[in-house]
Order: structure tokens, then sequence, then C-alpha cells
């Protein structure tokens, strides 16, 4: 898995810097991925997670190197999906604002069980739909400082396409996002915890 992980990650990676529409977009959504994949390779042997965990962290770390290299709002297969359904924009940043809800759920699901944080499944749940939106919301604030530090507007890294509530629902998706990662992936998480548990 880990073989597989590496290389499936590094070869996106080359790809995606090779002649990206917009440089410094593609450093700054590439940013958290090469982050993201820092942190992991230094936790690996002290504190490993299950494979789920990992398949969705390397599945964002994807849609955030595409949406990189192309800038959000030229995403081909977007651009395929709003012509198929006549719709106005390209959508391909909404599949990274739902997966900016999706993995973290998952990712705090693992650590608040693994470190024991939490007595109350209902507690747990709510703190990690709190944490996505928070973490969401947060990256939105993230989003408007480079607005008003960029000359340019950062237009690419805003990639609002004219539509006012771009914003509230990015934040929208990502809540539905944690919701439906906790609903659909608990246990399955729970037995590959349970797993891991009786490995170490």
């Amino acid at each position: 898995m880990q073989i597989v992980w590496v290389v499936t990650f590094s070869a996106v990676l080359v790809w995606s810097g090779i002649g990206p529409k917009d440089f410094m977009t593609w450093c700054l959504e590439v940013f958290p991925a090469v982050l993201g994949a820092g942190v992991l390779w230094t936790t690996r042997k002290r504190f490993p997670l299950t494979t789920l965990v990992y398949a969705l962290i390397l599945v964002h770390c994807i849609i955030l190197m595409v949406g990189g290299h192309y800038t959000y709002a030229e995403v081909p297969v977007g651009d395929w999906m709003r012509d198929l359904f006549d719709g106005s924009r390209n959508n391909y940043d909404k599949l990274g604002h739902f997966a900016q809800g999706f993995v973290p759920a998952m990712i705090a699901r693992e650590l608040v069980i693994r470190l024991d944080v939490f007595n109350s499944v209902y507690w747990r749940d709510f703190f990690i739909v709190s944490f996505c939106v928070g973490f969401s919301a947060f990256y939105e604030l993230i989003e408007w400082w480079v607005a008003l530090l960029s000359n340019e507007g950062a237009d690419a890294f805003l990639g609002t396409q004219g539509y006012i509530w771009d914003t509230q629902s990015d934040m929208g998706l990502a809540l539905i996002g944690a919701i439906a990662a906790l609903l659909i992936l608990s246990k399955i998480h729970d037995k590959q915890l349970s797993a891991l548990h009786a490995k170490s």
C-alpha cells in the first residue's frame, strides 16, 4: 500500500507541475497536498493510519493536484459535466469542497477514536462535523486573504466564476461531505481500526 501510495502521489504531482495553467495557483493548490504527504511520511511508523484513511487522503491530494494543474474553473471533466447538464459554470471546485468535508471527517474520526477523546458517539460525531465545517470556513478565509494580497485578485485561486454564493455553497458542501462520510464509511472504518489495534 505504501509503495502504491507514494508512486501514485509522485506521478500525479509531477504531471500536475508540468505546464500548469497558472503557476501561482498551482503552488497554492498543491501546497496542502505536499504538506499532508510530508506529515504522513513523518508519522508512518509511530502512528500509522488505516488503509481507508490513507486511500481517502490520496484521492483528496489528486483532486487538489488536478485542480492546481488546470485551475478549478478549467478542469476538463468539469467542462464536460457543465455541457452535459447544460450548466452555467465548471463545478469541479465543488467536488473539491465536498472532499474537504468527506476526507477530513474520516481523518478526524480516526484520531479522536484512537486517542480516546470522547466517551459519547454523538458528541464525537458532532465534533467531527463541526471541525470539518470550521476547517472549510478557515480555508475560505485563506482564499479571501490571498485575494486581498494579490494584485490580480487571485481569480484563478478563488474560482468563484461569478457565483455570488460560492463561499456559502463551498462550506455547505463540506458539511454534506462530512455527514456523508460518517454515514457511509463508519462501519468499514471501525473494522479497519479493530484490525489495526489487533496488529499493534
